[in-house]
Parts: structure tokens; C-alpha cells; sequence
């Protein structure tokens, strides 16, 4: 696991936690639910946090596969052509 993958994770679970709260406090506060509904919310919440981390993890990040050295060459030889 990269750092940029701990980063969003972290972020991720902060986030969501933020959300997860403010839901209760508006279930506690101003909607009347019933007990079951917060079991729901937070289950929803891990659902949802898990099914975003998942998709995070297996998304294809091209930044980790590309080469420092022909990335380089690759803008030197662009350069070129531009002036051209």
C-alpha cells in the first residue's frame, strides 16, 4: 500500500465518520425514526466507506507504471517538435 492509498484511506474514514454523525444527530434531533433506522445508517455507511475503498484500491493508477527516465524523454523530444 502506497502512502497516496493510506492518505485516502484515512481521508475516506474521517469523511464518512463525518457523515455517519451528522446523520445521527439529525435522526436524534429533527426526524423521528425508528431504533432500527440507525442500525440501517451505519451499516449503510461501512457498506458505502468499503465499497468506495474497494473501488479506490482496484482502480489502475497509471502514475506508479510510467518511467522517470522515458517520461523525460519523451517531454525533451516533444519540445523538439514544438519548436519545429
Amino acid at each position: 500500500m502506497s502512502k497516496k492509498d493510506l492518505v485516502f484511506t484515512l481521508g475516506l474514514t474521517l469523511l464518512m465518520g463525518v457523515i455517519w454523525v451528522v446523520g445521527e444527530l439529525i435522526m436524534g434531533l429533527w426526524i423521528a425514526v425508528i431504533p432500527s433506522a440507525h442500525i440501517f445508517w451505519l451499516a449503510g455507511i461501512v457498506v458505502v466507506t468499503l465499497a468506495i475503498n474497494i473501488w479506490h484500491s482496484l482502480k489502475e493508477d497509471e502514475s506508479d507504471r510510467t518511467d522517470p527516465k522515458k517520461a523525460k524523454y519523451d517531454r525533451k523530444i516533444q519540445k523538439k517538435r514544438d519548436k519545429k
